[in-house]
């Protein structure tokens, strides 16, 4: 570990040039103390460290010192696929790891495509959460993270999605998915490979029995399919729905793609009014009413009756919330 430490102060002085100590120990997460005894180990090795004092001081190399000593080890080259997503690694315990090997293949690099590469991390961000909701809290990736990797089974007891009860099994980890901030397991089960949501583990036990991966198995590929089944068997009715010009524009924005996309494919031309009828798939009449209540007057529901019964009696409760007399119908459409 130290060893490990000392060559990363190696590095960031090699790649940043001048750094103070208190620079040094927050890039490290260690102390100022443990900084000046590396310093001196450093020294003490033979790597030409100077140290200017004062307010602009810092510790530096000798001009014209370089380091060679920038070889990836294997976990360090594994992760540089994570380089795009740092708290992905993190998450999965290859934070220290990851920082490492990018501070290596930033020293390797001659300084004009080492400022260029710096340019791009500056300009480049990826933020993998969706908007208005938290990232899941999810205490056993780690262990599963190291389970797919070493292809070790694990036996889980976790939360069954849309049921009540637990249910303890055991997996045979392929991969991990991360989407919208939540991270998915994909693992074979009595033969049959399905996606469990991680963040409904609730216990995890790792086995000693070793897993072996289909040859034909793609992680991609697995993923892609499993959505399309996922979003096809949340949908179990279809409305018919007429959309005023603006309603239609904002239907994209308020409801998910596969609504949007089925509206625009079955939209029929738009009568005198500039309205149009779409037909949508629904998940249930008490989801569909919330869906299109967004969208205001601005959305009529035709069929079925129940949905058309729904929106019209949650019309006259808002009406009576809000003090508005007469018919209901008489309202601004969006």
């Amino acid at each position: 570990m130290r060893a490990s430490r000392l060559l990363s102060i190696l590095l960031l002085l090699q790649t940043r040039g001048q750094m103070t100590a208190q620079e040094l120990a927050a890039e490290l997460d260690v102390s100022l103390r443990t900084i000046y005894r590396d310093v001196e180990s450093l020294g003490a090795a033979g790597v030409p460290v100077s140290a200017d004092r004062g307010p602009a001081g810092g510790y530096r190399l000798v001009e014209g010192y370089r380091t060679r000593l920038t070889g990836l080890t294997r976990d360090e080259a594994q992760t540089l696929f994570f380089a795009g997503i740092p708290n992905a690694a993190a998450a999965l315990g290859l934070g220290t790891v990851l920082a490492t090997a990018q501070l290596k293949l930033l020293a390797a690099l001659p300084p004009e495509l080492r400022a260029r590469a710096g340019r791009i991390r500056e300009r480049f961000h990826l933020d993998a959460p969706g908007w208005f909701q938290e990232a899941d809290e999810s205490p056993h990736l780690a262990a599963i993270a190291d389970a797919v990797w070493n292809q070790r089974a694990i036996r889980v007891r976790y939360q069954r999605a849309g049921r009540a009860g637990e249910r303890t099994r055991t997996l045979e980890p392929l991969g991990l998915v991360l989407k919208s901030g939540a991270w998915y397991l994909a693992a074979a089960v009595a033969g049959q490979i399905r996606a469990y949501r991680v963040a409904r583990i609730l216990e995890l036990e790792t086995l000693p029995d070793h897993v072996e991966r289909p040859a034909d198995f793609d992680l991609a590929t697995f993923w892609q399919a499993w959505c399309e089944r996922f979003e096809r068997g949340l949908y179990h009715g279809e409305a018919v729905v007429r959309l005023s010009p603006r309603a239609r524009e904002l239907l994209p924005y308020l409801s998910n793609p596969t609504v949007a996309r089925a509206a625009e494919a079955s939209a029929e031309p738009p009568d005198a009014d500039g309205w149009t009828r779409v037909t949508i798939p629904i998940e249930s009449i008490e989801h569909a009413a919330g869906d299109l209540l967004r969208l205001g007057a601005g959305a009529e529901v035709l069929s079925p009756p129940e949905l058309r019964e729904r929106m019209a009696e949650t019309a006259r409760a808002l009406a009576e919330t809000y003090g508005v007399s007469g018919d209901v119908r008489h309202v601004h459409a969006v």
